[in-house]
């Protein structure tokens, strides 16, 4: 969840945060007439596999909800990230909006004007907890919209027998020690995918952005104009094509590859090294890889501000259940023991205070230490500006590309594409 030409902090992304939104005009019913008690929800999909999959955690939610609340029914819709923004787009279109969704992104829902505001779905007591600078982040021009779900922040994983079988004895801090141990790698077949770079539609745009601040690039410079064809943009990727897709140091088709596979590849033992989110720590222990971590190598020395991802629960006013059926589901979903649950299914870190209080106290999350602290000093998306999720849309679809075709012409056509939201937006 970004350099300090986009926001540098959850200080300069409170700033960040202006879009232009209209208020609503009615609670669709709930618990007076014409309401109804059934809640439909749904949320992304977080797992890699069928092991980890989100859907449980949310079926238990819905039960005990339902068994706590005589009369509510929930029904639970869980999407992978490749298509939930989509589904989303059609079940708006056609009318059949979901009452909770929890993704990655509400800017665009909130430039539509088809929220709640947060005062109106949640207890003040729920709101309290919400952590201070995300539910900052969900604001637009002072009233809440998005409301913060959970946060995590990257950093560089290595395998440390593939490392040890190549003889790597300096963990890569530099773009150039990334290539030459990336060399070493393939070989001495110490590993089938030196490094694991994924820009396919999963999240092109997080990966993009990590290797962009590595070269004092971003999607934004510090005025709030989009700079995605920059000439520190290109150049990064042409070092990508030069020093790892060329030699044939990652995947064949980075465009194509989705981090997903890239971590489910490092927990089988066959990618090197790549940048990665907390829950790589769960997959390779689960997998029994030795693994290391590091700051992320830039092109001259690591990142000081690592990418920082958070993502949102929001409410549509034209869902069929109501703001008074919403916020009890909200508050109940709100609670510690349900955000300490599911954060540490995948080790995120929960965006409420008693939430990230408790997890912070177990022992047995000490190896989110680092990750914990990186948060308050990194860089974030410009997730409350209304052309982002369709900017970010854009990056998912060809952005990976620029590692394969010409670097220069892919950023400058995403970058008139982003220009053209900014204004359709305004």
């Amino acid at each position: 969840m970004r350099n300090r030409v986009i926001a540098t902090g959850a200080a300069t992304l409170v700033m960040a945060l202006g879009l232009t939104a209209c208020g609503g005009d009615g609670d669709g019913g709930g618990d007076g007439a014409g309401g109804g008690k059934t809640i439909k929800v749904v949320a992304a999909d977080y797992g890699t596999s069928a092991a980890d999959a989100s859907k449980p955690f949310w079926d238990k939610v819905a039960k005990d909800f339902e068994a706590a609340n005589a009369g509510y029914k929930v029904e639970v819709q869980v999407i992978n990230w490749n298509d939930i923004d989509k589904t989303v787009k059609t079940m708006i279109a056609s009318g059949n909006v979901p009452d909770v969704l929890q993704t990655g992104g509400y800017a665009d829902k909130v430039a539509d004007d088809l929220l709640y505001k947060v005062d109106d779905v949640m207890s003040p007591k729920t709101r309290a907890n919400l952590s201070k600078g995300f539910a900052e982040a969900g604001k637009v021009k002072g009233a809440a919209y998005g409301i913060p779900w959970v946060a995590s922040t990257r950093t560089f994983f290595y395998n440390k027998k593939a490392f040890a079988a190549a003889g790597i004895t300096k963990t890569p801090a530099t773009w150039a020690d990334v290539a030459d141990a990336a060399k070493k790698l393939k070989e001495k077949k110490a590993a089938e995918i030196p490094y694991g770079l994924p820009l396919g539609p999963e999240e092109a745009q997080g990966e993009t952005l990590m290797w962009e601040m590595g070269n004092g690039g971003g999607y934004k410079d510090e005025a709030g104009k989009y700079t995605i064809n920059s000439a520190q943009n290109v150049e990064t990727f042409k070092w990508l094509q030069e020093n790892l897709v060329k030699p044939g140091l990652t995947y064949p088709n980075p465009a194509s590859t989705d981090r997903k596979t890239a971590f489910a590849d490092f927990a089988a033992g066959k990618v090197g090294m790549m940048n990665g989110h907390p829950s790589v720590i769960k997959m390779a222990e689960e997998a029994k890889v030795e693994y290391g971590m590091a700051k992320i190598p830039g092109k001259n020395g690591p990142l000081d501000s690592t990418l920082g991802v958070g993502d949102w629960t929001m409410a549509f006013q034209d869902g069929k259940a109501g703001k008074d059926a919403v916020k009890k589901f909200l508050d109940f979903t709100y609670t510690k023991d349900n955000l300490v649950k599911f954060a540490s299914m995948y080790n995120f870190i929960p965006v409420t205070t008693d939430a990230a209080e408790a997890m912070q106290a177990d022992p047995k999350n000490a190896k989110l230490k680092d990750f914990f602290a990186a948060l308050p000093t990194a860089t974030f998306y410009p997730v409350n500006d209304t052309s982002w999720d369709l900017v970010s849309a854009e990056i998912k679809k060809t952005g990976g590309k620029a590692a394969g075709d010409d670097p220069k012409a892919v950023l400058d056509d995403l970058q008139k594409k982003a220009e053209d939201a900014a204004k359709d937006v305004k």
